[in-house]
């Protein structure tokens, strides 16, 4: 196949510009700590969020100091911050095993 000067010249500036514009790739350690910290907080939303809510509704609603409808719904966010400070404290427990099996999957 003959090539001409000009169409290869061409190419190349193409691949020179496009080289130019891509983002440097991400280093391998600041995507495993993203990673890590996706899966810690997987496991505070959603492990200790469904524990503590499963937790919630074990227990009878008091007869004298229930405060209706807001306390439910207040209730619901301090679970929130909950499941994120459990997760914080003692969900590596959970976290880092999931992110050793996800490491295995990707090789």
């Amino acid at each position: 196949m003959n090539v001409s000067p000009s169409t290869y010249a061409a190419v190349e500036a193409a691949r020179s510009t496009a080289a130019a514009a891509a983002p440097p790739a991400p280093a391998s350690g600041n995507d495993d700590a993203q990673v890590r910290q996706a899966f810690s907080s997987f496991v505070g939303q959603v492990f200790f969020g469904q524990l503590l809510k499963a937790m919630r509704k074990t227990v009878g609603q008091p007869a004298y100091f229930h405060g209706g409808r807001a306390e439910e719904i207040f209730q619901q966010q301090l679970d929130q911050i909950l499941g994120e400070k459990l997760a914080e404290s003692s969900g590596k427990t959970f976290s880092e095993p999931m992110f050793a099996l996800f490491k295995l999957s990707r090789r």
